[in-house]
């Protein structure tokens, strides 16, 4: 099984980091107040700290470059079953939208908050695609009674969203 792993610290040190793994598929990604090393692999990481996921779904391969969104979302233990069965049962329109590159549904192994990772050519990109009718259709049951968004009992507190650009290391 795949498994990503994120470690976060400033750009110069993950930039090194990276370069003295450069056999190893990982990504460098910037903001600006904050930096993370994402790392794919089907073994263990070289990362000394960070988070742990295992990959549920994958679309496109990791590319260094283009704009980096982490959906995080605090998934309780009882809604995990849930929550994965919505993602492996997704639409999957996304793969279709302009600038669309990689996808990662990640299951955390140290946490309770899952990540959707998109990886996308731009940020205009991923910002008209929320302005899409896909996502509009993938999201329309978000804040009515049918939405699993207002399940306390699935989420324990609310999702939030970080973004990077890709960086070469």
């Amino acid at each position: 099984m795949k498994k990503v792993y994120i470690t976060h610290g400033t750009e110069n040190y993950l930039g090194k980091l990276a370069n003295e793994h450069l056999q190893e598929n990982t990504l460098l990604l910037v903001s600006p107040d904050n930096a993370a090393l994402l790392h794919e692999t089907e073994g263990d990481t070289f990362f000394k700290e960070g988070r742990n996921y295992e990959v549920l779904d994958s679309v496109g391969e990791i590319v260094k470059n283009g704009f980096a969104v982490f959906n995080n979302i605090p998934v309780t233990e009882e809604g995990r079953p849930l929550f994965e069965h919505r993602f492996k049962n997704r639409a999957g329109k996304i793969e279709i939208e302009p600038g669309f590159l990689t996808l990662r549904v990640l299951r955390p192994t140290n946490s309770d908050t899952y990540v959707i990772f998109t990886l996308w050519e731009d940020e205009k990109s991923f910002l008209d695609w929320k302005e899409s009718n896909s996502f509009k259709s993938a999201h329309k049951k978000r804040g009515t009674s049918e939405g699993l968004d207002q399940q306390k009992q699935v989420f324990p507190r609310p999702s939030y969203v970080t973004s990077f650009r890709v960086k070469e290391a």
